[in-house]
């Protein structure tokens, strides 16, 4: 018996969304992130005298770094707001929305060169581009947090998270490599159209700019509209808002945050400098910028390879070989890119092994299981804030690639109409030095972060879920705290119980694992003679263990339970375990739920009871007696339990 349950129109409607959601969302981080200052660079101050745009082009970049670096403290607050956000369309859809309309409104006029004022007031130019951007960068950063802030939303299940980062980044290939396959050619088609020249010029840009910002609100509107945020016992237990002190504590004293941060944001300088001077590679160096869009060919078949794969290859090989295998093949891109560039093929060897890499999906995929780690550690369920680490590590790598891209076309004389006859061995290796050298030092000090210090695998994050779930069951969650409170004038209701398998009653007290420990909570344990768990009455399924050993069931009267399938057997990972629901979905007492294999179970090494125990056990005020000892069969009555 194996792990699986067939997925429902919605489940696949959701993910088709959230992967359509990155393709606009990683192209405009693209036009963001290295686009625009190519822009500022080659057409901007198109007209002004060389002097004076060069000055022009150094106030903005370093406007650029400087802004983006003293708002990266700012994310972490952004992360707070949207994740003490509650609307009728949950927390994260409003932001997303939102950001994507201002961002895209500001972006624009950006791209207009704020109406080409630095030719009348450069003075007045500077002022309004530096409110402009920054809140371009808040409105921008309110969509990204909430984008990848959305994954632990839609599951609980670290693999299931992982489709969803996998179609994520993905999508993402499409959109971020899609412009370096369009960009000359539809910046130089509209100039075209405006001047009859073929060139990158102004009116190209901005034409540029409008079609991907068209895509990024469609994607947008793709997420909100087919996506929905999972409410369940564990996430729900971690209800209090969290102040602005708490934010900052979140992260600094999370060390499976800060460790694979550190990692990526290693791998990310790399990464995004050398993707923010391939442009110039090819036009200044090679002198052959019309076959720039080899790059994103290249680069997109190979995300449509990589992505995809991630899951497959992560279900044998951990997180951590995965993250050092791709930085081992950017490092030896780097190799090919400094001495073999004068060969075509080594070339595009070269430019599929720097694509070759699992860093940005191992990443968010660890911070999204460090989540429950920091749950666990300090009682607080962060998710936006989190998650809006990542971002704010673009968005520095972003600010670097930025003043870098900046300072070698001012350096190296590659900015206006100059080609690569122009070019000096001096400009090529003040070239190399940032576009190379540097970020290969990068990618090999990322492997060895990574592989010291982030220490939150699959199988840590599994065990850190079962200790949530045991706090749960002992009452310490702050839901349960809560409800404490406000017991004395609830109405007392009553759930009657019936047993979810066959087998003989045994109290929790005899459920002993494999450290000694007594199973925690208040409920009753059945050891099992069959292979079929029914719902225990009327209810709805709240959620599925990611490792598939245990469901939550609420009853029509609100009483919440949960069913635990062996002792142990988180570390199965859900093989011999197959569902017959989904998540959400009503049940009527005596309806299929699982079939789990019960000898697999014990050939494991782990035990086959199932336990089952109130998720809230200061709302229950009274269980009836129980026959332990005895032996039943599912749909016999076991308890009546009365509750607040």
């Amino acid at each position: 018996m194996t792990q699986g349950h067939k997925l429902t129109a919605k489940q696949w409607i959701s993910r088709a969304s959230f992967c359509f959601g990155n393709v606009g969302h990683s192209a405009f981080y693209g036009v963001m992130s290295t686009y625009f200052i190519i822009f500022v660079t080659g057409g901007m101050f198109n007209g002004l005298k060389t002097s004076v745009a060069d000055k022009l082009i150094g106030l903005i970049t370093g406007l650029i770094v400087t802004v983006r670096i003293l708002e990266l403290v700012i994310d972490p607050l952004l992360g707070n707001i949207v994740d003490n956000t509650k609307t009728r369309w949950g927390k994260f859809k409003p932001w997303i929305m939102i950001g994507n309309i201002v961002s895209v409104a500001l972006l624009l006029i950006l791209f207009t060169g704020i109406f080409g004022l630095a030719k009348v007031n450069w003075v007045l130019f500077a002022i309004l581009f530096v409110i402009i951007f920054i809140l371009f960068d808040i409105f921008y950063s309110f969509s990204d947090v909430s984008y990848w802030g959305m994954v632990p939303a839609l599951s609980e299940d670290s693999e299931e998270r992982g489709v969803y980062t996998s179609l994520g980044a993905f999508a993402g290939t499409i959109g971020w490599n899609g412009l370096t396959i369009i960009v000359v050619p539809v910046v130089t088609f509209f100039t075209y159209l405006a001047t009859g020249q073929h060139k990158e010029g102004p009116i190209g840009w901005f034409a540029f700019a409008a079609i991907v910002s068209i895509i990024a609100l469609l994607s947008a509107l793709a997420v909100c509209l087919g996506t929905k945020e999972k409410h369940n016992i564990i996430r729900n237990s971690a209800q209090d808002k969290t102040t602005i002190r708490e934010v900052f504590s979140a992260i600094f004293h999370n060390d499976q945050i800060l460790w694979p941060s550190l990692a990526y944001l290693l791998y990310s300088c790399a990464y995004v400098i050398t993707n923010g001077v391939l442009f110039y590679l090819y036009k200044f160096v090679i002198g052959k910028p019309s076959e720039f869009w080899i790059v994103g060919v290249i680069a997109t078949i190979i995300g449509f390879c990589t992505s995809p794969l991630f899951p497959v290859l992560n279900k044998f090989i951990p997180r951590k070989w995965l993250f050092t295998a791709g930085q081992i093949s950017m490092a030896l891109a780097y190799v090919i890119f400094i001495f073999f560039r004068s060969n075509v093929f080594m070339m595009d060897l070269g430019l599929v092994l720097f694509n070759i890499n699992f860093a940005q999906l191992v990443t968010v995929l660890t911070l999204t299981d460090a989540i429950e780690y920091g749950q666990l550690k300090n009682g607080q369920r962060n998710e936006a804030v989190v998650l809006a680490v990542r971002p704010m590590i673009d968005k520095l790598t972003g600010a670097i690639s930025n003043g870098l891209v900046g300072y070698i076309a001012i350096a190296a004389g590659m900015t206006g109409t100059a080609t690569a006859a122009d070019m000096t061995a001096h400009d090529i290796r003040t070239f190399d030095s940032m576009a190379f050298y540097i970020p290969l030092a990068f990618a090999v000090l990322a492997i060895i972060v990574f592989l010291t210090k982030v220490t939150l695998s699959e199988k840590k994050h599994a065990e850190v879920v079962e200790k949530l779930k045991d706090q749960l069951a002992a009452g310490h969650d702050n839901v349960s705290a809560s409800v404490a409170k406000n017991t004395v004038t609830a109405t007392v209701k009553a759930t009657t119980i019936y047993a979810p398998v066959d087998g003989k009653l045994v109290p929790m007290t005899d459920v002993v694992d494999h450290d000694g420990q007594v199973f925690p909570g208040k409920g009753f344990a059945i050891q099992p003679t069959s292979n079929h768990i029914y719902a225990p009455f009327d209810g709805k399924v709240c959620f599925t263990f990611g490792t598939r050993h245990a469901f939550g069931i609420v009853s029509k009267d609100g009483l919440e339970l949960l069913v635990h399938i062996g002792v142990g057997t988180v570390n199965m990972r859900g093989d011999g375990f197959i569902s017959h629901y989904n998540d959400g979905q009503v049940v009527k007492k005596g309806d299929l739920l699982f079939d789990f294999n019960r000898q697999l179970i014990r050939e494991s090494g782990y035990q086959d009871t199932v336990i089952t125990f109130f998720t809230q056990p200061h709302r229950v005020t009274d269980v009836s007696p129980i026959a332990y000892g005895s032996t039943i069969k599912h749909g016999d009555h076991v308890t009546t339990v009365k509750f607040k």
